[in-house]
């Protein structure tokens, strides 16, 4: 089974982006930031999606990254999967914090049970095939609409049709220029859909 250690997001600003990451969501070694000035516009064909355990813990790590800086592209409420928010951090990254819980349990803790990186693919199939060879091992498959990959490493992949994950964040599809990221720990290649892959751990700051 292939490893997805860790992700790096190019930013403008490194400096303001370390003071977001480390206020908002404390993630360590599984997210890394470096500078880039690269230009990019529009949807950058991504979202993140922490997964927690309960809808406090989505209203405390929310309310940490608005009040860190980020922006509601969803707020937070419940639907048909559970309770969750969408924001877009100050460097352009749109993040999903989400539960399938509809109930509060316990008292928030803010932990985060699961980082999910979902890429925007043009051809379901044929980025499906690419990552199916390079290692990686399908856990579930919903035709040309999703697959999720299984994982052996600290981040998990899935890929979703653009649009729809579009949609999803509550954002135009529409975008150009470079993604902003940089996926660690498969090898080194670039995806159909342009995403770059970098062996082993990223160079580069901490998030948090």
């Amino acid at each position: 089974m292939t490893s997805f250690d860790a992700i790096t997001l190019e930013v403008a600003d490194l400096a303001a982006a370390e003071r977001f990451y480390a206020n908002a969501f404390g993630l360590g070694d599984r997210l890394r930031l470096r500078a880039s000035r690269q230009p990019s516009a529009g949807f950058r064909g991504f979202t993140l999606s922490l997964t927690v355990a309960q809808p406090a813990d989505v209203d405390l790590l929310i309310e940490g990254a608005l009040d860190a800086g980020a922006t509601t592209l969803k707020p937070a409420g419940k639907s048909l999967w559970g309770y969750g928010a969408v924001v877009q951090a100050p460097d352009g990254t749109i993040w999903k914090v989400a539960t399938s819980a509809k109930k509060n349990t316990g008292p928030a803790t803010g932990r985060i049970d699961d980082v999910v990186l979902l890429l925007g693919a043009t051809d379901i199939a044929a980025s499906r095939q690419c990552y199916v060879d390079r290692g990686f091992t399908v856990e579930k498959s919903f035709g040309r609409m999703y697959v999720q990959f299984a994982s052996a490493g600290a981040v998990k992949l899935g890929l979703y049709r653009r649009r729809a994950l579009a949609k999803d964040a509550g954002v135009a599809p529409e975008g150009s220029g470079s993604h902003r990221i940089v996926l660690n720990g498969a090898g080194d290649f670039t995806d159909p859909d342009g995403f770059a892959w970098a062996s082993g751990q990223p160079a580069g700051q901490l998030g948090a």
